[in-house]
């Protein structure tokens, strides 16, 4: 997956908006994270922590959570990874941050 794919799927999302910050891509819902761009080589995605751990356990090559983001409801996402769990995974932050209005 490229950054292009995501900038794809996200624009498909409502209220889904694409912005920059210091360089790198961020995807928000009416102002809240939806994902982000860590590197050319990873997204940090928001997760709610029992899904965060489905995840883990489905893709464990794809999502990691460096100690940074272990409190927080974010999973990395590695581009190089499963498309489709990435897909998955932006699509339930979408929903995450639909059902927090």
């Amino acid at each position: 997956m490229q950054l292009a794919d995501i900038d794809r799927l996200t624009a498909a999302l409502p209220g889904v908006r694409r912005t920059t910050k210091q360089g790198l891509a961020e995807w928000r819902f009416h102002g809240r994270l939806v994902a982000r761009q860590l590197d050319e080589a990873q997204v940090v995605v928001r997760a709610a922590f029992d899904y965060r751990e489905q995840l883990l356990r489905r893709s464990p090559s794809t999502f990691s959570v460096p100690k940074q983001f272990e409190k927080h409801m974010m999973v990395v996402a590695d581009l190089s990874g499963e498309d489709a769990a990435i897909e998955d995974a932006i699509e339930a932050a979408w929903d995450l941050q639909r059902a927090a209005e």
